[in-house]
């Protein structure tokens, strides 16, 4: 059975979802003990390997076993009748079983290692398709070097435990056990000191344990801390050299990398102590073992040939015996490497893909008294919301900084799902439809555009990958994009982590470029065009006009420019959507609208026919909206004492 064809309930292929765990959530007292458990389905598929690389082990275990007993056999028959030809035959026996051992272990090795790297990768891939599914709440919690530390280094540490600390756990544990009774077999007042001295190993075992899981976690948690203050280096580098702050970057970077050493010696320290005990103890095992052989030796208790064979058995437990303090505290590493694997596959979801596979033709929208709350807070972000989009028609989203305008455009692709009421596409409940048709129905250009490390067709295409070149060339015009052609290698041009290497105007052309390739039923602008200039701006306006009346726009403004691209406006305060109408409505009958647009008092003037009395009333206006106080009361006394002053 292959690796690529197992399927278990607990392991999905990347971009699948991925069912909720079966084990507690993290934090609660039975994850330390089932961490390691919840690897056990990612082992099925290589079970045959497994099994036969155990079989191999075993065999190299008898390898082992049966030198120390040829060794006896040489000393106490050949060597000692002076057997010339019984030497060579069995020293030639000897010589061929340890190259026996050495292939043996060589199979065993390559056939464990086969396993633990594919347990790796599938780890690795389901781990990066839950992060797919994870809320964006997940991901404004999480700092992304912690994430990098766990789908890289704890993955690292579980691979090394399953190819070589659990292997060698349980291969030296039988070899201890077997040699064991080999030796109180042989000689048993010999076998009695050594079965004796392993109590020692056992105990400090369990005395250093909690002291180095409590280290080693918090030694992966900071490595965590680590990555991520790279991380954040390397992407803030222009921020960072733009204000001189090279040394207070480096003196926070020093700060964690010296915790993280701090650390790191504090294991160092524990596991001192822990070998010094496992090389002492096997060391005056073995000279207490030689003076008593010695002894039985000569009073003719044991054979020379034993008493060899004996030491070699002894030689061959020292290693097992000592590694037993180094696997364990392996297993410590793995069981927290586990548990931290454990959080992210723990972490609930939020959104479920629906059933309803329904067709989705005009793209209407409407917002039925929805709300929206972030997880960990009382207070609502959005309230009775109540919007409706007809096909073809645009609304400009218009409100002050922090209103919830990009929370509520995240409603719509399911970035976030409403709170209470609901979001309609159609008719239907965004909620019903799967997921991928609804990220195929809507596409979102974003204020702040991401991009990634691969070339400009790769980041024009990601949500379109079949479309043709006249799709890209159409979606390039839309956004004057066409600097992309004069590019080295035009659109195979690599381009820089998050697009550094282009300017915040280019990329966020790209961005709008690369949702208006779709075609989508439903756009969504989130303030797209903040980043460029005012010639650049009206050149994509117009072109955004003939894609926008074939689609259902939303459009995210902050200026009177873009606000002319929508057929109406939707004022949104305090989570609220106050007031609906059309611009010019808006700007004669709403102050706090006009407020809003003050900075562009120019477009203003020239779109509607208000006609104002003074100056004096279009600033009684503004201090309504920023007092608080009623708009006309104010407005109305305002005429009063002008009307008194020119008496």
């Amino acid at each position: 059975m292959s690796a690529d064809a197992h399927r278990s309930n607990t392991l999905a292929a990347p971009g699948e979802l991925i069912s909720e765990p079966s084990i507690a959530p993290a934090g609660e007292k039975g994850l330390r003990a089932n961490s390691l458990w919840r690897l056990v389905p990612y082992l099925r598929p290589y079970r045959t390997r497994l099994i036969v690389m155990f079989v191999v082990a075993l065999a190299s275990i008898g390898s082992t076993i049966a030198i120390p007993l040829m060794t006896k056999a040489v000393i106490d028959g050949p060597v000692r009748h002076k057997d010339e030809h019984g030497l060579w035959v069995l020293g030639a026996s000897a010589i061929l079983l340890g190259i026996a051992e050495a292939a043996l272990w060589m199979l065993r090795r390559w056939l464990v290692q086969l396993a633990s790297t594919g347990v790796e990768t599938d780890i690795r891939k389901q781990m990066h398709a839950r992060l797919q599914v994870l809320p964006m709440s997940f991901h404004g919690s999480w700092q992304s070097g912690q994430l990098l530390s766990r789908i890289m280094n704890d993955l690292g540490m579980m691979r090394r435990f399953i190819g070589f600390g659990a292997v060698m756990l349980v291969l030296n544990l039988i070899q201890v056990v077997v040699v064991t009774i080999m030796l109180l077999a042989m000689y048993w007042p010999l076998g009695i000191v050594v079965l004796v001295s392993i109590g020692p190993v056992v105990a400090a075992n369990l005395h250093y344990e909690r002291q180095f899981t409590k280290a080693s976690r918090a030694a992966q948690d900071q490595t965590g801390n680590v990555a991520t203050q790279v991380e954040e280096a390397a992407l803030g580098i222009r921020v960072i050299k733009s204000f001189g702050r090279e040394d207070y970057s480096f003196e926070r970077f020093d700060e964690q990398a010296r915790t993280l050493r701090d650390i790191q010696l504090r294991k160092v320290k524990i596991m001192s102590r822990f070998w010094t005990l496992l090389e002492v103890i096997p060391t005056a095992t073995l000279v207490i073992v030689l003076a008593l052989g010695a002894h039985a030796v000569g009073d003719g208790s044991i054979t020379l040939g034993t008493l060899v064979a004996f030491i070699t058995f002894m030689l061959n437990l020292v290693w097992p015996i000592a590694s037993l303090g180094f696997l364990l505290s392996m297993l410590q590493e793995t069981v927290t490497a586990a548990d931290r694997v454990g959080e992210i596959f723990d972490a609930p979801r939020e959104i479920f893909s629906g059933q309803r596979d329904v067709p989705i033709t005009s793209g209407r929208l409407e917002f039925r008294d929805a709300g929206f709350r972030f997880p960990d807070s009382e207070e609502w972000a959005l309230r009775h919301l109540d919007l409706v989009v007809e096909p073809g028609e645009t609304v400009a989203l218009v409100g002050a900084t922090g209103s919830g305008k990009s929370v509520l455009t995240g409603l719509v692709s399911r970035l976030q799902d409403v709170s209470e009421g609901a979001v309609l596409i159609d008719d239907v409940d965004v909620r019903e439809l799967p997921l991928p048709v609804v990220r195929k129905v809507v596409a979102t250009a974003f204020e702040d555009p991401t991009l990634f490390s691969m070339s400009v067709r790769e980041n024009l295409t990601l949500g379109h990958p079949d479309a043709t070149d006249a799709e890209i060339d159409r979606a390039i015009d839309v956004a004057q994009a066409g600097f992309v052609r004069d590019l080295p290698f035009g659109l195979e041009t690599r381009i820089g982590e998050q697009g550094m290497s282009l300017s915040g105007g280019q990329r966020q052309r790209l961005s709008l470029a690369r949702a208006v390739l779709p075609e989508p039923r439903i756009l969504v602008l989130d303030d797209t065009l903040s980043a460029l200039d005012v010639h650049t701006e009206a050149l994509v306006e117009q072109a955004l006009r003939s894609v926008l009346a074939e689609a259902t726009g939303i459009v995210v403004a902050h200026r009177a420019s873009t606000v002319l691209l929508a057929d109406k406006v939707a004022l949104l305060e305090r989570g609220t959507i106050s007031h609906v109408g059309s611009h010019t409505e808006l700007l004669a009958t709403v102050p706090e609208y006009r407020y809003l647009l003050a900075a562009d008092d120019e477009i203003d003037d020239a779109e509607h026919d208000e006609t104002w009395l003074s100056d004096v009333e279009r600033d009684a206006l503004d201090e309504g909206v920023l007092v608080g106080m009623p708009t006309e009361r104010s407005a109305d006394r305002r005429r009063e004492d002008n009307c008194e002053g020119s008496r």
